[in-house]
């Protein structure tokens, strides 16, 4: 078991076989936190996604977080939100007390400050090695990862072409924890 903390970010075109058996496969390794990706899916789709993991969840322990669904976290009662800065920057006081925790998507020391001052209980920060969620962007890597932590007075998560053999390089550089997709969603 590591001793940081690690995210578990879903994304079901990863996944062969039953999506749902994956999730609750990944949640059995106890994450900290699952972040409920799925982009692409419409509200009624993702509702209805969401009303089967988040139960899943709750029986694991694993803090269940929407991503830039704020309406569906509050409904549904999520454990919050993760949602990239500009996204972030539009929440109002009442709707940012209304979320029990908002992580906030960050690329530079300058971001930090300001969503820390949004509110933000955590952040995530990357890409920080090459993945294939961003073909043909440079990462930022563990120096900018760094330089993140320092200024960050939250959590800082790194995330993107995290793997368990590079986990180690981004707690040494200041992260209190990482976030993983294709770990969580291709393993056996």
């Amino acid at each position: 078991m590591s001793t940081y903390k690690t995210i578990c970010v879903t994304d079901r075109h990863l996944v062969r076989g039953s999506f749902i058996r994956q999730i609750k496969r990944a949640l059995e390794t106890k994450p900290w936190a699952l972040i409920l990706r799925e982009k692409d899916l419409d509200r009624k789709d993702y509702r209805d996604l969401a009303e089967q993991i988040l139960p899943a969840c709750r029986e694991n322990g694993v803090l269940c977080l929407f991503n830039s669904r704020t309406d569906l976290a509050r409904e549904l009662s999520a454990d919050g939100v993760q949602l990239p800065i500009a996204l972030a920057a539009r929440l109002t006081r009442e709707e940012r007390e209304s979320l029990p925790l908002l992580g906030v998507s960050v690329h530079s020391e300058e971001e930090v400050r300001e969503a820390v001052e949004m509110g933000a209980d955590f952040l995530l920060y990357g890409h920080i090695f090459p993945t294939q969620c961003k073909p043909g962007l440079a990462p930022r890597g563990l120096a900018g990862l760094k330089r993140v932590c320092a200024a960050a007075e939250v959590p800082v998560f790194a995330i993107g072409g995290i793997s368990e053999k590079n986990a180690p390089a981004c707690i040494e550089a200041g992260a209190s924890g990482v976030c993983m997709m294709s770990r969580f969603m291709t393993m056996e």
